[in-house]
């Protein structure tokens, strides 16, 4: 599997996506606009976490929800992007990890319970956040664990702010195999059209259906559908149609918010560890390949009975797997 393949085939999926969406979208002008409004009637404010303590950060763009568990040395916890996506993912995982160390879990700007301003979201925007989030609120060395594109965040910050990262755990990362090129003028173009504000709309709204959802976490990201219940679902597309969700949405399917970290991974300093689910769609356990070479004093776990999220779907063997890896570090 090359790099060009798979970005290509990844970026051709998601337009394909994206394409029908606005064909439906734009198909009745009028008709559009009545079914967004009955849509973000129906979709209710996504519910107060349940589990951790529940904390604001006055961040400068807005304020950022986070969860916070447990005592001891500090793990900061990212979630990765998609339809719907927030910190819920980490649940289960958090909890366990919180019997043996500090937990901070934050729905990353745009996404999930934390505002969701009408900016223009990309990777610089999550880079920089990371950085005062570990300076304002973790406030020492962290071991930081992110999963998908937020990987290569943590990442770049581990390079470019050495004293704030102990150790990085990458989980199915992007940034080298994928989504680590800048965005085309077909980018551009779609970029621009899910911002109109009925068309962009139904776009996103076809794209980040029940269907569609369900889709996207049964057949991308988990490796048993039978771990997907209704109620998953529907935390996942109440998110999807928060107000104001559209705006990093809209940026992430377009690649705005890509980050290369190319040029970053030989200067990297940290003890890595690269976790995988043998049954990871995009990017597949075939990827991690690439990034052993690229960082060859890297660790790697394959976690079989998982897809892209093994912490989500196998939170037992991965608190165990990271567990370990943290006993492993050098004192902070």
């Amino acid at each position: 599997m090359t790099a060009w393949t798979s970005e290509e085939d990844e970026r051709r999926r998601r337009r394909k996506r994206i394409v029908q969406g606005l064909v439906i979208g734009g198909a009745a002008i009028g008709v559009p606009a009545l079914i967004n409004a009955a849509i973000a009637r129906r979709a209710k404010t996504v519910a107060p976490a349940t589990w951790g303590r529940r904390h604001r950060y006055a961040w400068e763009l807005g304020d950022v929800v986070f969860q916070r568990l447990g005592e001891g040395e500090p793990i900061v916890l990212l979630h990765s992007f998609g339809p719907g996506h927030d910190s819920v993912e980490w649940r289960e995982s958090a909890e366990a990890l919180a019997a043996g160390f500090q937990v901070f879990a934050p729905d990353l700007p745009g996404w999930g319970r934390s505002d969701r301003p009408s900016i223009d979201y990309d990777s610089e925007l999550y880079i920089e956040f990371l950085i005062d989030f570990m300076i304002d609120v973790v406030r020492r060395r962290a071991l930081v664990v992110a999963s998908g594109l937020p990987a290569a965040y943590a990442l770049q910050v581990a390079v470019d702010r050495p004293e704030l990262v102990r150790a990085l755990a990458l989980i199915c990362p992007l940034g080298l195999d994928q989504a680590g090129d800048q965005p085309d003028l077909g980018d551009a173009v779609i970029h621009r059209l899910l911002r109109l504000p009925v068309l962009g709309t139904s776009a996103l709204n076809v794209y980040s259906s029940r269907s569609g959802i369900a889709h996207h976490l049964r057949d991308e990201l988990y490796a048993d559908p039978e771990g997907v219940d209704e109620a998953l679902v529907d935390h996942y597309w109440r998110g999807a149609h928060e107000p104001g969700s559209r705006a990093a949405l809209a940026a992430y399917l377009a690649g705005y918010l890509n980050h290369s970290i190319t040029a970053a991974l030989p200067r990297l300093q940290q003890p890595t560890l690269l976790v995988w689910g043998r049954r990871a769609v995009s990017p597949a356990v075939e990827a991690s390949d690439l990034w052993l070479r690229a960082l060859s004093g890297a660790e790697l776990e394959v976690v079989d009975a998982a897809g892209a999220l093994p912490h989500a779907e196998t939170p037992g063997p991965f608190r165990e797997l990271l567990t370990r890896f943290a006993e492993s570090l050098p004192p902070a």
